[in-house]
């Protein structure tokens, strides 16, 4: 396995054939690859779905995935698609860690590259652990001792932004009482691996701060927020056909750019079980 690391975060991995599930000595590599280096990408790696399914069994348990319907044969399997034609927004376009709101949020995100549009449909991760790192010690010491409150209902939710969609859309989303649900996770998580204390909050995901008012509580989230928009916490990756995308929702948060209206774009994607966040009180 050759490791090329890219500027900030993020590495290319290449040496590796994903149509055969790895051992599980490189299985246990390519995990503490990821932790190291926070994201992943594969490059020319022709993989179908039965592929995609057993290298993210290999690395671990499949997660689930709630309020979009899975592709039929493979329940653990999303297909992001968006036909040419369609006008709503493309999914993801907000900063997130995927299914934050879960009692134990995916470990990891993989996503493979079927049809690529010719323009735009770039994805953005932000770098959680230098957001918690760049902020003074006070404020790490404020932020060390919260808890953030995740759901799902903003954007699932009954009155959520896919419940009052008009438009076409070829995924199939399901909207519900049950996205209102609200988890509670340490605003700060220490990372199993590597031991580094990462934000762990989204605005698409994360509705306030346990005892605080609502008022209160996005006071702090959006100063946490705007920082982590920063062009220098962000990684920018442009996609070619065939990628295998493999991110740690334990430390990043990714956003779905667009731009590729008029423009078919396929992906596949799995989720890797994860564990229950741990906060630094937890962790001692």
């Amino acid at each position: 396995m050759e490791v090329r690391p890219a500027d900030g975060f993020g590495a290319e991995v290449r040496g590796v054939d994903l149509r055969t599930p790895p051992s599980p000595d490189d299985a246990h590599a390519i995990l503490r690859t990821l932790a190291a280096h926070k994201l992943l990408w594969f490059p020319d790696q022709p993989i179908d779905i039965n592929q995609q399914e057993a290298f993210t069994r290999a690395l671990g348990e499949l997660g689930e995935d709630p309020f979009i319907k899975s592709v039929p044969g493979h329940p653990h399997v999303l297909e992001l698609r968006r036909e040419p034609d369609e006008k709503a927004p493309n999914f993801g376009a907000g900063w997130h860690s995927d299914w934050s709101f879960q009692a134990c949020p995916p470990l990891a995100t993989l996503l493979h590259a079927k049809v690529v549009p010719p323009v735009g449909g770039d994805t953005l991760f932000a770098d959680c652990e230098a957001v918690f790192e760049s902020f003074s010690p006070a404020f790490q010491t404020l932020l060390k001792g919260l808890t953030a409150l995740h759901s799902a209902k903003l954007p699932y939710g009954r009155d959520g932004v896919y419940a009052k969609e008009t438009e076409k859309r070829t995924m199939q989303i399901v909207t519900g009482a049950a996205a209102e649900a609200v988890q509670a996770h340490p605003l700060v998580r220490v990372h199993p691996v590597t031991g580094k204390k990462t934000v762990f909050a989204s605005p698409v995901y994360t509705v306030g701060i346990e005892g605080m008012t609502v008022e209160e509580g996005y006071a702090i989230l959006m100063f946490v927020f705007k920082r982590m928009e920063e062009a220098r916490f962000i990684h920018r990756h442009k996609w070619a056909k065939d990628t295998l995308l493999m991110w740690d929702n334990r430390q990043l948060n990714h956003f779905a750019d667009g731009g590729y209206d008029g423009h078919l774009r396929v992906m596949h994607r799995t989720t890797l079980a994860g564990d229950a966040p741990v906060g630094v009180r937890s962790s001692g």
